[in-house]
Parts: structure tokens; sequence; C-alpha cells
């Protein structure tokens, strides 16, 4: 049969798509029938599929849900699913991904994240490029366990898929929407879609957000900081011709941040009058008596300049043959970026440890693949190509040793992989899904830190004289090569139209790395090696239209080995944390879900998610000593949930509006794997609101809230106590507005 490539586009470009566990979205049409459970069809195997036939745990929003909750960083993923913990380590900078307890605790841009992040199938490689904002998407999946089959690329913990809306063949459509918030808080989106004849449409779409008062009052800079100013533009063709069997899509985006960092909370490691439960607590002291004693977490006295500059530019083409025997797909990506910020480590009004960081980024990557489906089996096969080069620099503030330093690290990474995906039909209710990659990573590093020696009378660091000539600290001139096979071997059983049982046995692999943060000694930059997750899991997926219910469950069990995990490293004359690789760890729990429509109340729409966690590290030794076996990964909090709700109603003809609110739960939750009391994070409940009223679905006014309870909450932390003084990131306060939203067809 003839491969329609137009059809196969558009059903891309449409995706019906609503989440599993939350967020329900208005448009449903629920006053025909209150009881309709939508179809959600997914991306997730590269292919479109109704999510109740996929055997993975996927949560999912779609287009509507997703401009409805203001989902538009990686950070806002935790608002619709469960075992998943995304933290900052500085406040506006490097979200660190991690799902069922699986992630990668570091601040680098030269490492990989453990969960793939995707956008429009390219990978971005570094985590660096994981705080720019996404806008105009069709739908967000995130993929839960190991995915290296299909996804490669240091995909351990997960994949995240974001993708973008398409250009379609068949409407013009304008719309504009702008809005308004607390701490002086604007933003205007524009996106226009427009056929030009039947075989090309284009779609542009940008944003500008404006935010002209931080959360963080700055005592020592007398005004608030944490600013925003940002820009970011996007241009896609897609051209379908009639006389052909072919389609190609072509891409442009560009980031433009201009914009504050905010800063963490200080903790000091000595007692000083009326302080008490020292260290950690308020009113505990550094090494030169400085205290905060407010208890606010977003008041402080920080001594660095916060701004923060990024600049991204991107360009994929995607091109899909029918090439008769099978349909040939290719992905090409490009990325380059630039940033530029500094920070204070040590949290308080006098340089004592700070650094003026830039990072820069280009990454190139090809993906290939056949795919063909018939009675028997649906079959992919592929090749994958990318390079990337990552180059640091962090110029060092150190007051506290009296000197100044240099740190360098130029790197780069080339990435080659081969892989074939199998789902085999057995008979009409079991499917046998085979899966094999072939990965080979090279990385090659050239990295030294320096004392500078800048400051009378000379350097503590070193104990080099002022007028010394710089030294190096630390260097490393080093290559690393990695061969990795992941594999997958599961079954599928479709019970009956309604209800999936599936089981899975999956293999993922992540490369092993260097750390290129700060050092001062060769020691601490050595490299770490790759670590393997093997992953058992069985789940559920049915649903009960007569009762407009839909619900998930599924169980999984890892053994994860040479774990990559932030360690203390003290072997030096600065500490330091650093990645090292931990022997092993093991994993449990469950991901559960539902969905109501309840037929008593029509317009409703109920939500809940819970997840369980059991983590558990094997001993390790760093150079504060042996840590015993017994300790809980970090960012895995044991316990999080999820409720949400929404009720569309009539108010009269016309009009039309949605009341809604969604909330996430997670339980205490350490942040290092030495489970460092310290930098605990205590439980906590967020709470996110919104209504919208409709006109004749061409009109849109919403009111908004985010963390409405105003909650302080900690999301991560750094424990320098040796040098006298820690830090804790807390989470955005409450924040809230409006917006308007005006389409034209």
């Amino acid at each position: 049969m003839k491969f329609d490539t137009r059809h196969a586009k558009n059903r891309l470009s449409a995706l019906v798509t609503c989440a599993a566990v939350v967020l329900p979205a208005h448009g449903a049409d629920p006053h025909n029938d209150p009881l309709a459970l939508e179809e959600i069809i997914v991306t997730a195997q590269k292919r479109a599929q109704s999510l109740s036939d996929v055997g993975i745990s996927i949560s999912v929003v779609n287009e509507a849900q997703i401009r409805d909750a203001r989902i538009g960083k990686v950070t806002d993923i935790v608002q619709f699913t469960v075992n998943a913990s995304i933290k900052e380590n500085f406040p506006g900078l490097m979200p660190v991904i991690t799902i069922r307890g699986v992630g990668l605790n570091d601040f680098n841009a030269s490492n990989n994240p453990a969960a793939g992040v995707y956008v429009d199938e390219v990978s971005l490689s570094s985590l660096a490029l994981m705080s720019s904002e996404f806008i105009d998407l069709a739908s967000v999946e995130v993929l839960k366990g190991p995915q290296g089959t299909l996804y490669g690329r240091n995909s351990t913990a997960g994949a995240l898929n974001f993708n973008t809306a398409k250009p379609n063949l068949e409407a013009y459509e304008l719309r504009v929407q702008g809005g308004a918030g607390n701490y002086g808080a604007a933003e205007l989106e524009t996106m226009l879609n427009a056929p030009v004849g039947e075989d090309l449409a284009f779609r542009l779409v940008a944003k500008h957000t404006d935010q002209d008062e931080g959360y963080w009052e700055n005592r020592a800079l007398d005004r608030d900081v944490g600013r925003r100013n940002e820009w970011v533009a996007r241009a896609q063709a897609l051209w379908e011709p009639v006389e052909g069997n072919s389609s190609f899509l072509f891409k442009l985006e560009g980031h433009r941040g201009r914009s504050e960092l905010g800063s963490p909370e200080f903790f000091g490691a000595l007692p000083s009058p009326g302080s008490n439960n020292c260290p950690g607590s308020a009113g505990c002291a550094n090494f030169f008596g400085y205290t905060d004693t407010d208890n606010d977490p977003f008041k402080g006295d920080w001594s660095t300049d916060p701004s923060y500059e990024q600049n991204q530019a991107l360009a994929s083409i995607r091109i899909d043959t029918d090439l008769g025997f099978a349909d040939l797909t290719s992905v090409t990506g490009y990325i380059d970026f630039d940033r530029h910020y500094a920070t204070d480590v040590d949290a308080s009004p006098l340089a004592l440890v700070e650094f003026i960081n830039s990072d820069e980024v280009q990454q190139f990557s090809e993906e290939l693949r056949l795919s063909s489906s018939n009675d028997f089996n649906d079959w992919q096969a592929g090749l994958f190509y990318a390079v990337d080069e990552v180059y640091t620099k962090y110029e060092g503030q150190l007051g506290l040793f009296n000197t100044t330093t240099l740190s360098l690290a130029d790197q780069k990474a080339t990435s080659t992989a081969a892989f074939v995906n199998v789902d085999w039909a057995l008979n009409e209710t079991l499917t046998l899904i085979t899966g094999i990659r072939y990965t080979k990573e090279k990385k090659s590093i050239d990295a030294s830190s320096q004392d500078l020696v800048s400051i009378a009378p000379g350097s503590a660091l070193s104990g080099l004289p002022f007028g010394a000539p710089p030294i190096v600290l630390a260097s490393v001139n080093d290559k690393i090569a990695d061969d990795s096979l992941s594999w997958k071997l599961g079954i599928n059983a479709k019970l009956n139209d309604t209800t999936l049982l599936y089981g899975s046995a999956t293999q993922s692999t992540k490369s092993g790395g260097f750390f290129t943060g700060v050092a001062s000694t060769s020691s601490q930059l050595q490299p770490y090696d790759k670590e393997t997750l093997l992953s058992y899991e069985f789940g559920l997926k049915s649903q009960a239209p007569s009762l407009g219910i839909r619900y998930e469950l599924s169980t999984f069990y890892y053994e994860y080995d040479d774990v990559q995990t932030f360690i203390r490293d003290v072997s030096g004359d600065l500490p330091i944390q650093r990645l090292s690789n931990v022997e092993g760890a093991t994993i449990y729990g469950l991901d559960a879900s539902i969905h109501i429509r309840p037929a008593l109340i029509d317009g409703l729409s109920v939500g809940a998610g819970l997840g369980l966690l059991r983590t558990e590290l094997s001993s390790f030794q760093s150079s504060a000593g042996l840590t015993p076996k017994g300790n809980i990964l970090p960012d895995a909090p044991e316990i999080s949930a999820q409720l949400s709700a929404s009720y569309d109603f009539d108010i009269v003809d016309n009009i039309s509006a949605t009341l809604a609110f969604d909330s996430q739960y997670q339980s205490n939750t350490f942040r290092d794997a030495v489970n460092d009391p310290l930098l605990e994070s205590d439980s906590y409940w967020l709470i996110n609101g919104r209504l919208s009223i409709y006109f004749d679905d061409d009109l849109e006014l919403s009111a908004w809230g985010k963390n409405l309870i105003d909650k302080h909450y900690a999301t991560q932390g750094l424990n320098q106590l040796v040098l006298g003084n820690g830090y804790r990131v807390y989470g955005p306060p409450r924040t809230f507005g409006f917006s308007a939203t005006k389409t034209f067809r």
C-alpha cells in the first residue's frame, strides 16, 4: 500500500495527546459525551501509536494543556509526572533531571544528562542546553525507564520528548497571546501558520518575556535580582511536493537572554551570638563572622554581578521518503550555544569563593532510519552520528585564599551508533519486542586550573608570594573511549481493546567522561567510567469507558552498576564536589495513575498519580572516608504524588469556562550521595490553579497562579563547611498573572 506522507505528517502535527494522570484540558467537548476518553497518540517509539498500545510508562501533555499549565522549561515536567525530580544547581541555571532515582547530579556544561532530552528528535547533548525556554509545543512526553535501544545517547533514566507544533498545510491561523504577572512580568507571543499553495506551509512563532523585578532581594546591591529579558523565535517550513513521495521540514530557531540569576541562601559553620544548632541553621557564621538571620531564602547579601547572558541558535532538517519497501527518515540537527554568568558560592557579601563562568557548545547530529509495518511485524533500523565540542572557562575570585584562579577545559566528543528494533506479532494478543543498539563514544579533553598568584602578599592556595608567575594546580590531557550494547526484550499482551499488560527487560548505558570544574590537584580531574542500568518492568494500562476511567500501574526493579554521582573531594587545598563512580545501587518502585470523568458531574475531570521509590547505594570510598552501604540516591524522594481537577461549564451561549488546579508532592529528599543531613530537603506540596473563559473558540481570557500557598522549598544545596559556609537553593515563590489569547482563522 502506498505511504501517504501528507496524511502521516498531518497526524504528527495534530497529535491528540492528553495527560494520563493530570492536567485535563478544556475542549474535549464533555457536554456531548461526559464519559468520552480521548485517544492519546504518542511518538515515544518514533512512530505514531496509541498510548494504550505502548508497553512503556509514559506521561504526556498536549498543546492545550501545555499552554494552560504554562509548561515551557525542563523544570516544568514535574507538574504532570510522578517519580521525577528536577532541581537547579543554582537558581535559574543548569537543571538536573532525575527519573526514578536515576540522574546526573552535576553542574558542568561538558557533561550529558542521564535522561535524554530531545527537541523534535534532536538530542540536547550538554547540561548547559537544558535552561532554555520551549515555545509553541504540540506535546511533551516523559518516557520512564532506560530507552537505550531507540534513543541511546545517555538515556539510562529515560527520555523527554519536546515536540514543537508543525506547519499545517490545510488552514491559515494567527494567534496572539499577551499577559502580565507579579514581579513586573510581561510576555507577548505570536504565531502565524500560513499555507502557500497545496504543498508548502510556514509556521512562524516568536515570544518575548520581560520581568523587571526579581524574586530575590540583594541587600549588598540594594536591589532585587533575578530579572528576566528573553527572546525566542522559530521559523518552520513544511514542503510536501504533490508529485512525489517525500516531505521536507526545515526549522530555524534562536534564543537570546539578557537576564539575571537568582541567589542561594547562606548557612555558616560557626556559632555566633544568638545562634543555635550550628552548623547549618540561621544565624551561624562563616570564618569572617558573617551571618544571615532573617530566615528568608529570598533575601541575602550576595557580592556577584547577577547578569546572565545566553545566546543559542538551532537548525534542523527532517526528510521523510517512501521507498516502497520501507520509509526512510533523516533528522539532521545543529546547535550553537554560548553563555556568561557569575556564581557566588560562599553566598556572602565578601568575595570569598566566587566564579565568573563562560560556556560554549557546538553540536551536530544525524540520524538515518528505515521503518516498515506489516501484519507480522513493525521494524526500525538506523544509524546515528553526533559530534560536539564544549569549551568552559571559570575565573575564580578566591578571597578566602587571597588569590584568583583560571580554569579552562576544551572537550570534544563523538558518538556513533547502529540500532534495530522489531515488534513481532505472535498472534492477535501477544507482541514480542526486541531491540539492540551498539554505541561507540570517544571523548578527548585538555583542561587545567591555575593559581594566578595575583594578590599581595601571596596565595594561600599554592603558597607562592605575590609576583610569582601563575602555577598550574591541576591538569589533564586525556582521551577515553566507551563501547556499549543496549538491548530490550519485552512482551505486550493486548487482552482486549482497553487493556494492555506488558513486561520488559532493558539495559542501557551512559558513557564515561571528565569532571571539568575547578580543581586544585590533578587527581580531581581524572575520568569517571560509564554506568550501566538493567531494568525489569511490568505494567498494566486499562480503561473503563462506561465509567469514564483510565488508569495505569507499573512496577520496576533496577540493577545499577558504576553509578555516576557527586562525591565530596577534599584531596586538594580547595575542597570540591566532583563526579565519580559508586560500585552499584538497587532501585525499585511503583508508578500509578488514574484519570476519571464521572458521569454524575458533567464537565468534571479528576486525576491522581502516585510514585513510590526505594533506592540503596553500595558502599563507596571518597576522600572524606568510607560511606557504608545503604545510602539513598540523591534526588530520589521515596514518595511523590499528584492531584488535579478541572471543571468545564457554560456561562451563557458561546461563552464557556474552565476552573482547574493541579498539585505536586515530594517527600524528604537527599541532595548528594553522602546523604548529608544539612542538604536534605523537607517534604512539600505545591498547588497551581487557573480560571479560563472562552468566547466563541477564538478568544480566551485566563487568570493563573503557581505555588499558590507560597511554599518555601529547598531543591539543592552545597556543603563547604570546611571553607566556613554552605548554601541552599529554593524553588520559585508564589507567582500569578493573567493572559489573553486571540486566534484568527
